[in-house]
């Protein structure tokens, strides 16, 4: 899983059958270092002009074989340190370089086909194009694993929330109904805001953003998006919004008041549910800045991070991807009404065998 922070590449080894077994096993990330990310940004510079999934203008062709080459050296040096000979499948998920489900445009970087060949491996990849195709969001698509892990927990209703280059949550009811959404920026405002002007690619536990005092004019105007006010399922481009109209701030306010930005969209995420969650899991990178998380709780609702609940939340979404494969082989639904508005249940994935 290589996801919208760009900050490097999740690997996890999963056994399971798609439903109810799931047994974690070893994960590992392959940090991204300066040249890959200078790699990364400048395809999705070049996105921007896509209009259909196969179309590769500019760097894009360069950039998806790069790529396909940083997962098929993930992949080998994970299962040299880990001693796994063989696994039956991999789930690849690519670089997401554009989404706009508006349009019924998805495009995630990888060329699957390739990886199953060099890896002599089945890969499952481009899981999200069926249901974009099909009128859903094509994302969030890790909702269904989420409720395989909430077995494990005994709270009912239960919130995951996600915090990766954009916020998503899913929210699982006492009959493990599903209905899940991106909640607004996460990690990718508060990241471009401190490479932009510190030079450092994010904020490390949040002591920049402690420093500063929100702007509550520009938070206000940032509030105003139509997003906020769209009902769910709903997702989000990493672009889909700008840090435009910070500039007059300072390094330590600008930060703080994208940090308030990222909390509100969490928080606001609340008037959706059915019922209000008796606990939230928090997973990926963003929970691990500390003024994010001092920020969280309230309404007397419980937040967790995933180690917290027994869970590894750097490796969750890598495992998620695993999960997915599983069903997408089995044929199993992936996406659902709840989860990304798609009609039916639906799966989706391409199987690439080794050729």
């Amino acid at each position: 899983m290589s996801g919208t922070s760009l900050d490097g590449i999740d690997v996890a080894l999963l056994v399971t059958d798609g439903e109810n077994l799931v047994e974690r096993g070893p994960s590992a990330t392959y940090p991204y270092g300066p040249s890959a990310e200078i790699t990364l940004r400048k395809a999705l510079s070049d996105a921007r002009t896509v209009t259909e999934r196969t179309e590769r203008p500019g760097f894009l062709a360069t950039a998806e074989a790069i790529i396909t080459n940083w997962h098929e050296d993930a992949v080998r040096r994970f299962l040299k340190s880990h001693g796994i000979k063989s696994v039956d499948v991999i789930g690849f998920h690519g670089q997401t370089v554009i989404h706009r489900p508006e349009t019924r445009l998805t495009v995630q970087l990888g060329l699957g086909q390739v990886l199953a060949n060099r890896l002599r491996t089945p890969v499952v990849y481009d899981l999200r194009s069926a249901d974009v195709a099909a009128g859903g969001q094509g994302a969030p698509l890790v909702p269904v694993y989420h409720r395989a892990l909430a077995a494990s927990l005994v709270e009912r209703p239960i919130a995951f929330l996600n915090i990766g280059g954009v916020a998503n949550v899913t929210w699982i009811g006492k009959d493990g109904e599903l209905l899940a959404f991106d909640t607004g920026p996460g990690n990718a405002l508060l990241n471009d805001w401190c490479m932009k002007r510190i030079g450092k690619p994010f904020d490390e536990g949040g002591r920049l953003s402690e420093q500063g005092r929100v702007d509550e004019s520009v938070f206000d105007a940032l509030l105003e998006n139509a997003f906020f006010d769209q009902p769910p399922p709903k997702s989000l481009d990493r672009n889909s919004f700008a840090s435009d109209g910070l500039e007059h701030l300072s390094d330590a306010d600008g930060a703080a008041t994208l940090l308030e930005f990222t909390k509100a969209g969490i928080m606001l995420a609340n008037d959706w549910f059915p019922k209000p969650p008796r606990c939230w899991v928090v997973c990926g990178g963003g929970r691990k800045n500390s003024a994010l998380m001092s920020r969280l709780p309230g309404r007397g609702i419980v937040f967790l991070t995933a180690e917290e609940a027994g869970f590894d939340g750097d490796a969750m979404e890598a495992e998620a991807w695993a999960y997915l494969a599983v069903r997408s082989k089995r044929g199993l639904p992936i996406t659902f009404p709840g989860t990304t508005r798609v009609p039916e249940p639906l799966t989706g994935g391409v199987l690439a065998l080794p050729e």
